[in-house]
């Protein structure tokens, strides 16, 4: 070796050093700046008056409210009933896709995928074409009845949680497949022996080994419903928490309702952290080492029994796939008033929102992509660092990613707003009138899953395959590049696809932070829905779908029933 081989050598082991440690500075400050900074701001904002004192008084005018008292119960009621209500659901039908065989059985595999693929929004509105007040139901009720007064199946509280429990129930279903995948055969073979069946060995054996799994599960059903207010909006439910923080925002007039508004942030954000810590102190106190993923022999279902589940998953599945014809019939049909179905059809619609206006199409897939790009940059290392190292701050840096899932997006979104409405001193315009805003809220919104996707297949990569790179001379980022990714890639692949399919969704946050020209399809569909321009709304709502469908598609593919891991 020469002289200036030897002396470049170490160079090049300083560079190797301190390229990680640059990388993982950079991963904290991403999160101290777009995720601990805006939600410390809000926090600030609850806790201070106008002249920037800290004080208790907001929470004080909170709590001495009537109304916000019933808002504030009103949505932990419906978070709860829809947890139960999408628990009942999602395990029944994982419990029948696992452990039977029945005709049908892989399609419908297929299609309890299809009812989360699109936003709580889209659904609403399906709803109201077919079961609303003057919908397809009503009208074939009064023709073929005489049903003299139509009847309420949406407006209110109960149609909140009839949309929000057919959307998400397959949260549950996909982490309580994945968690019964992993249960040792032998646990119940052994239950059975000592005469434990039917329900009793599901009672004590099965359902408790599943709550890793389902807790997960649970807990995103009640975030999800607990920050959702474009749902409840559009079916008059007003007195909930994330409508009134939404309201109470968007007005420009009191400054009282506005910092109202912030405080309600606050409090949700604080119920949010206060369930996700309770939730995995649950799971943390109980054994879980006989979880491994094995192969559970399916039994073969009798006639009776397999005409019951057939009829079971295929009136789920018709109640779920309403939304779905009423939006698909609005988004080509004329003169639907007062008639069962539309009078006649025509493309009109989509082409106004492709042609005349495509800026909700490209805004959401420039936006989404642009997400995803920095969901890997910045997920994938977190992964690395959670599943091959014992860096300090390691822990919280998995309990930051886990927070953002609890995190709802309404607060987020207002959190944005107090954050970053200020002069960048090198612009000297602030970060929220540019529209990078929109995507880098959307990376933070959705990074746990390119972060858990990538987990999950570290942990099915040897470390002896890195260790062999490096006895070779390889450094840390080149045996990850040459020998870790390729393993990985289907982890990633998978985790990026699903921050896609969500990115497009989301609507909670972007509402609060879209300018004119920036809009995305979920704020399309809502502006043109409150504008009266319901038929532009719901050609919008096929086209997400469309875009979701081919994502949900790929990441079965992909992943198949261990898609679960993505939510827990």
């Amino acid at each position: 070796m020469t002289d200036g081989a030897l002396a470049a050598a170490p160079a090049r082991r300083a560079l190797a050093t301190a390229l990680p440690a640059l990388g993982v500075a950079l991963i904290w400050a991403f999160l101290a700046l777009f995720l601990v900074y805006p939600l410390l701001r809000v926090f600030y904002d609850a806790f201070s008056d106008e002249a920037g004192r800290l004080t208790l008084a907001n929470f004080t005018a909170f709590a001495g409210d009537a109304f916000y008292r019933r808002s504030l119960w009103n949505s932990l009621v419906l978070g709860a009933g829809t947890v139960a209500a999408t628990s009942v659901l999602g395990f029944a039908i994982a419990l029948l896709l696992v452990r039977y065989d029945f005709p049908g059985r892989g399609l419908f595999g297929y299609l309890t995928l299809i009812p989360i693929i699109s936003p709580p929004l889209v659904g609403v509105l399906g709803f109201t074409f077919i079961m609303g007040k003057a919908g397809t139901v009503n009208i074939l009720l009064e023709d073929w009845f005489g049903l003299a007064k139509p009847i309420n199946f949406v407006y209110g509280v109960h149609g909140v949680l009839l949309v929000e429990t057919l959307h998400l129930f397959p949260m549950i279903t996909l982490n309580v497949v994945d968690a019964l995948s992993k249960i040792d055969p032998s646990l119940e073979e052994a239950a059975e022996s000592v005469g434990a069946r039917g329900w009793r060995k599901l009672r004590t054996i099965t359902l408790p080994l599943t709550t890793p799994g389902y807790v997960a599960g649970a807990l995103l059903v009640f975030i999800w419903t607990f920050s959702d207010f474009a749902t409840p909006l559009v079916l008059g439910v007003h007195d909930l928490l994330a409508s009134q923080a939404y309201l109470n925002i968007v007005q420009f007039v009191d400054r009282r309702l506005f910092r109202m508004g912030l405080v309600i942030s606050a409090l949700m954000v604080a119920l949010a952290v206060v369930f996700l810590v309770a939730a995995r102190r649950y799971v943390a106190i109980k054994d879980y080492s006989s979880l491994s993923y094995s192969r559970v022999a399916r039994r073969r279902l009798g006639p009776l029994g397999a005409t019951a589940a057939v009829t079971f998953l295929s009136a789920v599945m018709a109640f779920s796939f309403i939304p779905y014809l009423g939006v698909a019939l609005a988004s080509v049909g004329k003169g639907w008033s007062m008639t069962p179905f539309p009078v006649r059809y025509t493309w009109l619609f989509f082409e106004r929102v492709i042609v005349e206006t495509p800026k909700y199409i490209v805004n959401s897939l420039l936006y989404s992509v642009l997400a995803v790009v920095i969901c890997i940059v910045v997920g994938v290392p977190i992964a690395w660092i959670l599943a091959r190292t014992r860096l300090p701050g390691r822990d919280t840096l998995d309990g930051l990613n886990t927070l953002i899932l609890a995190v709802p997006g309404t607060a987020i979104g207002i959190a944005y707003i107090r954050a970053f409405h200020v002069e960048l001193p090198w612009l000297g315009v602030p970060l929220t009138s540019l529209w990078i805003i929109l995507p880098i809220v959307l990376a933070v919104r959705r990074l746990p899953y390119t972060v858990r996707g990538s987990y999950a297949s570290l942990l099915l990569v040897h470390r002896s395959m890195e260790e062999a790179a490096a006895s070779v001379g390889a450094t840390g980022v080149r045996s990850f590049r040459d020998v870790t990714l390729p393993l990985i890639w289907r982890g990633v692949l998978v985790g990026s696809l699903f921050s896609f399919m969500t990115s497009l969704q989301e609507a909670s946050a972007v509402l609060f932070l879209s300018l004119g020209g920036w809009e995305t399809i979920p704020v399309g569909i809502f502006a043109f829905y409150i504008a009266g321009s319901a038929n532009e709304a719901a050609a919008l709502g096929v086209i997400l779908i469309a875009v979701a469908t081919v994502s949900v598609l790929a990441i079965n593919r992909i992943a198949g029933t261990r898609m679960g891991g993505m939510f827990g």
